[in-house]
């Protein structure tokens, strides 16, 4: 039985010294800013989503439909994953879906059509289902070659980068500067810092083999009850967090009328008190249990896509996209540690099988949330995801986590 959680001293010191013990430790860092380098980048894509849409014209259910592309490119890179982290390895396989990842997001934004938008969406879509895999499963291994806990902290990495990104867009947006220079500029700059890290990640260890004789990113397994409970909540997590992405922005300027300067705090504020949290969670969640945590985790996002809703003002959507970033920020961590150690799944099949369905719901949440918007306006689509948080709260109270 978890007890309860009292912040004091003690804690504090705890805390600041998982930080600092995260941010000395050269190889975590050079994980970490692959994971900081992935968000940036879709940071700074979602607060140009707007852009997009009324750059081409497009409804809401045609928005939907386009960014269906993104997770049809994760479906069809997920089965090669496994082969390609074999082969490379997973630093290397970090490297290059990294620099993959920087090239192809200059292709939607630059779109001059619905079709060469859907490409580039496609191609981001493969570059992030291999980014995504190799990431977690380089935190992994770092973890057991070193005896650390890093996982919720290269999370906050994740975090990190999409504040910025989305921060940055929003100063741009103010300083009118055109949306694909922008996406250049940032891709430019993560090509340089993935080639500058490039020697640290190299140092990484390589599991070719986990204990069990498994090799090392194996893609699928038949999931377990107890697995398959992860994958549920981990979508809802997902969602919520996919929501954030791709239509707090929308939210705020289209159906709110807030500026294109506040909309694209929207995502900021989800990302800032997710990054808090997330770099504090290998510290709090040993003190609050990972059960514990989800089951508290999706009621406060729900409540915050709630707030967002139901008190439809700028500052109180922002104050309820906070609320959904604390509340989803530590579900990942959580989950992809539990993801290890499912009893008769070898680990690294289990992470990559729920990092790939959680992904999809990463991906699929926006566009179902558009075509919701369309037939009954963007407060129901939203309102869906809250749903989808609270039930997956219920199914935290059933779930082992081993």
């Amino acid at each position: 039985m978890n007890t309860p959680v009292t912040l004091n001293k003690s804690h504090l010191n705890l805390l600041v010294r998982n930080v600092l013990s995260f941010f000395t430790n050269r190889q975590a860092l050079a994980v970490g800013l692959v994971f900081a380098s992935d968000s940036l980048l879709f940071g700074s894509w979602v607060s140009h989503i707007p852009y997009v849409k009324q750059k081409l014209s497009l409804s809401e259910a045609e928005l939907g439909l386009v960014l269906f592309a993104m997770p049809a490119g994760l479906l069809v890179m997920n089965p090669l994953t496994g082969r390609i982290i074999a082969r490379l390895g997973e630093a290397r396989s970090c490297f290059w879906s990294a620099v993959g990842l920087a090239i192809s997001m200059c292709i939607p934004i630059n779109a001059p059509n619905t079709l060469m938008l859907t490409i580039g969406l496609f191609l981001v879509g493969l570059a992030a289902a291999l980014i995504n895999v190799a990431m977690n499963t380089s935190a992994t291994n770092l973890e057991r070659h070193q005896g650390s806990v890093i996982m919720s902290s290269c999370h906050g990495m994740w975090s990190l980068g999409g504040l910025l990104g989305s921060g940055i867009a929003g100063a741009v947006i103010a300083l009118h500067v055109p949306p694909p220079v922008h996406i250049m500029v940032v891709s430019v700059l993560i090509l340089l810092a993935t080639f500058l890290i490039q020697p640290m990640l190299a140092r990484i260890p390589s599991s070719s083999r986990t204990e069990t004789g498994e090799k090392a990113g194996s893609s699928f397994v038949m999931p377990t009850f107890d697995l398959l409970l992860m994958i549920l909540i981990g979508l809802a997590l997902a969602m919520g967090e996919g929501a954030a992405f791709d239509w707090s922005a929308v939210y705020l300027r289209e159906t709110l009328g807030a500026s294109s300067q506040i909309a694209a705090l929207g995502f900021a504020s989800f990302s800032l008190t997710m990054t808090g949290f997330r770099f504090l969670g290998d510290a709090i969640i040993p003190k609050i249990g990972g059960k514990r945590w989800l089951q508290i985790g999706g009621v406060l996002a729900a409540l915050g896509l709630v707030m967002a809703i139901a008190l439809p003002y700028p500052t109180t959507a922002l104050l309820g996209f906070g609320l959904l970033g604390a509340g989803c920020s530590l579900g990942a961590p959580v989950l992809y540690a539990a993801a290890l150690r499912v009893p008769g799944i070898p680990p690294a099949a289990g992470l990559a099988t729920f990092a790939t369905f959680s992904f999809i719901g990463f991906l699929a949440g926006p566009p179902l949330v558009g075509f919701i918007a369309e037939g009954f306006g963007l407060y129901f689509g939203l309102g869906f995801v809250a749903l989808m948080l609270l039930i997956s709260a219920g199914l935290a109270r059933l779930v082992n986590l081993f």
